[in-house]
């Protein structure tokens, strides 16, 4: 041991004086993008909150089934919702799922989303033109040559006639061959050629944004545009979205592609997504998973809102707190009560968000031993510490810091919540009162 360590400096100041100031993220500044359906408006870019948007997985040409799924992913809290259109007879569905939406009271505005034969299918049904509140357009899949300029030229006039935006979607799956190939042809005539990769990043960059300096040519506003470039690799896609952000001002869409199933997709999505919005790049998001056989679609509208939630971006469900559990929590009360919680919460937020604004911030603490229990309840709004092994057969709950009332018995997790709904009706329905 040295001298220094053996008698440290008294005036030594291994912290900083004063506590490093967490505030807002700062956003990116962009033009705005109106996407809307009826009355129903929602902002892109421009300082608005960043978008939820999911896509539908039904056959379009199936008009119910596409419109009880868009009802589910609009239900869970998509803003948007995107809709294959790739025949003639899911664009002659679009005009009825749109009706049938009306019908339901579903006013979430829908995209479509088309490839190849986009430019028939606009201008051969203009219900479907109109029914659409966007359109998204991969500039890589409007044909080849000479036909893959009037193609995408007819999809924008169609934009154009209608006043609707348009997302310009570059994916690395169907990049345009023809800017792929003068790229590299340059590059390897470059005194200091780049990698492959490098040159196909640079490809996904110049293809969205020479589309998006297309589309204005051709009429369409820079307020109608949004820019995307999809990859499936984290590092590929923050590279290139921090690329396209320092290259233009139009809102950015960001998503991995074919992020994959289960835990592995939400991981790669969030690892990917977490990074650029900290950067403050990202209007709209989708976290794009692969449902499990039948599985729930609304799960990819869930884990978005996790993200920006969790990040302190937006609020849109009261969260909980809950501990992972050791070899203190002998029993798997507090995890059942944790979960019941959770989708309680979530299920209750299609009524409580118009009955008691502010309740998506609150949050709620479920832990399972006296070493964190209580001091983690006491810093959620609302918190229950659960006995832990050898630990008193009692629950004391916390209310705004403050023990309240301690729970025994076999119906502890019927009276938590039912001191939950209380907590929300006394505490919510005084700010609805005083913001009238």
């Amino acid at each position: 041991m040295t001298q220094s360590d053996a008698n440290p400096d008294p005036q030594a100041q291994p912290c900083p004086a004063r506590p490093m100031p967490i505030g807002p993220l700062e956003r990116r500044i962009t033009r705005q993008v109106l996407i809307q359906w009826g009355s129903r408006r929602i902002r892109v870019g421009g300082g608005a909150p960043v978008v939820v948007q999911s896509m539908t997985n039904t056959d379009t040409a199936d008009a119910i089934a596409t419109a009880i799924q868009v009802r589910q992913l609009a239900a869970a809290g998509s803003e948007v919702v995107r809709i294959t259109v790739n025949s003639p007879e899911a664009a002659a569905a679009v005009a009825p799922l749109r009706e049938q939406l009306d019908r339901m009271g579903v006013d979430t505005p829908l995209v479509g989303d088309f490839h190849y034969n986009g430019h028939k299918l606009l201008s051969q049904f203009p219900d479907c033109a109109q029914a659409l509140s966007k359109y998204r357009i991969n500039p890589g899949n409007v044909g080849a040559g000479s036909r893959r300029d009037d193609n995408f030229a007819q999809m924008i006039e169609v934009a154009c006639r209608y006043d609707k935006p348009v997302r310009i979607g570059v994916n690395w799956g169907s990049l345009d061959q023809a800017l792929l190939a003068r790229l590299m042809d340059a590059n390897s005539r470059s005194a200091q050629p780049w990698d492959a990769a490098s040159v196909l990043r640079e490809a996904l960059v110049t293809s969205a944004i020479e589309s998006a300096q297309r589309a204005q040519v051709l009429g369409l506003g820079a307020d109608r545009i949004i820019l995307s470039a999809k990859v499936s690799s984290v590092q590929d896609l923050v590279a290139v979205y921090r690329e396209l952000a320092r290259r233009c001002d139009y809102p950015l869409h960001l998503g991995l592609t074919e992020a994959g199933m289960g835990s592995k997709g939400i991981v790669a999505s969030t690892a990917a997504l977490a990074v650029l919005l900290q950067e403050g790049i990202g209007d709209t998001i989708r976290v794009s998973l692969t449902p499990e056989p039948n599985g729930d679609r609304t799960r990819e509208v869930v884990v978005s809102q996790e993200i920006l939630q969790t990040m302190g971006l937006r609020a849109f469900a009261p969260m909980v707190v809950a501990c992972p559990g050791c070899g203190r929590t002998s029993s798997t009360f507090f995890q059942v009560l944790a979960e019941n919680i959770q989708r309680f919460l979530r299920e209750q937020m299609p009524v409580w968000k118009g009955q008691y604004p502010g309740v998506e911030t609150m949050q709620v603490a479920v832990m399972g031993c006296v070493v964190n229990g209580p001091g983690e309840s006491k810093q959620a709004d609302i918190g229950i510490s659960l006995p832990g092994a050898d630990e008193a057969p009692v629950a004391p709950v916390f209310i705004d810091g403050v023990r309240d009332v301690t729970l025994k018995g076999e119906h502890i997790a019927e009276e938590f919540q039912a001191i939950v709904e209380n907590y929300v009706r006394r505490r919510y329905s005084v700010v609805s009162e005083a913001s009238q």
